[in-house]
């Protein structure tokens, strides 16, 4: 149980607050209300087995350069405080878990589970080799709410493939604005990320952009799912959050970026998830 804690102490299980919750706003959707328990139990272990299986397996291939960064030295793995073949036990149950919940709803997901999987251990990737590793995070959760759909409804429609696209530059923005912390130490490992090449001001014009992408393209998901008033005030307040985010981040200032990161971020997925939830019941 010790072991356990600590996998999920570094996984750092409470993020699941950004995955979850968008899964939580295609299922709503899809079932026009709640769906049944047995759907509704699958899509969390899946959402939960996939989330914790990506991050294990990212903080594996990572270990020996987070060893290195002063930010992340003290992480589980290079702090010695559990080793890399007993996180490796947890990220293959984890993805068992995935794997396994996928099977239990329906065909369309059983037979689509691996391209997830595949996006997952790209990622890990990704810095290595190209400054797109954003973009990959960005795509392995925008799959959230695609996936709760097709878990519904055994189909994917363009309008909740519209959202995927709108949660890949909300995520790919703030990666962007987090990797700001490791200019430097990118440069001297030779590692690829946004603001190694286009700087401090550069990356964070860019993740500007990215974000009023991501809010044009919820804007888009209100027409293109039908979806009523409360929905889209839902997406008025998450843009409002966004616009906070970018206000208190300047390229002088980040000691603020803790907040910018988790705390908003947060905010924004739950709040799409609320006020969709009440406007599909509203709509009932």
């Amino acid at each position: 149980m010790k072991k356990l804690k600590t996998f999920l102490s570094m996984i750092k299980v409470e993020h699941t607050l950004f995955a979850l919750p968008f899964a939580f706003t295609g299922m709503f959707l899809a079932a026009q209300g709640l769906p049944d328990i047995r759907t509704v139990t699958w899509i969390v272990l899946a959402v939960l087995g996939a989330r914790s299986g990506a991050m294990g397996f990212n903080r594996i291939a990572d270990a020996k350069i987070d060893a290195r960064n002063p930010r992340t030295e003290k992480r589980d793995i290079p702090a010695g405080r559990i080793s890399v073949a007993e996180a490796s036990l947890y990220v293959v149950l984890s993805f068992a878990l995935y794997f396994f919940s996928a099977y239990m709803l329906n065909p369309l997901c059983f037979y689509l589970s691996p391209v997830p999987f595949f996006v997952f251990i790209l990622y890990s990737y990704t810095k290595r080799f190209t400054f797109l590793c954003h973009i990959v995070l960005g795509v392995a959760l925008g799959i959230a709410p695609i996936g709760a759909w097709a878990a519904v409804t055994g189909t994917i429609t363009l309008p909740i493939s519209i959202m995927g696209l709108a949660i890949l530059f909300w995520v790919s923005g703030f990666d962007i604005v987090y990797a700001c912390q490791d200019i430097e130490f990118d440069k001297s490992e030779g590692l690829f990320s946004i603001p190694r090449f286009l700087g401090l001001s550069g990356s964070l014009t860019l993740a500007r952009f990215f974000h009023a992408a991501a809010f044009a393209l919820f804007i888009y998901t209100w027409h293109g799912l039908g979806a009523g008033y409360v929905y889209l005030a839902g997406i008025l307040l998450s843009g409002g959050f966004m616009i906070y985010q970018h206000a208190i981040i300047k390229p002088s200032d980040l000691s603020r970026l803790g907040m910018a990161f988790f705390n908003l971020n947060a905010y924004i997925s739950l709040t799409i998830c609320v006020f969709t939830f009440i406007d599909v019941m509203i709509g009932k």
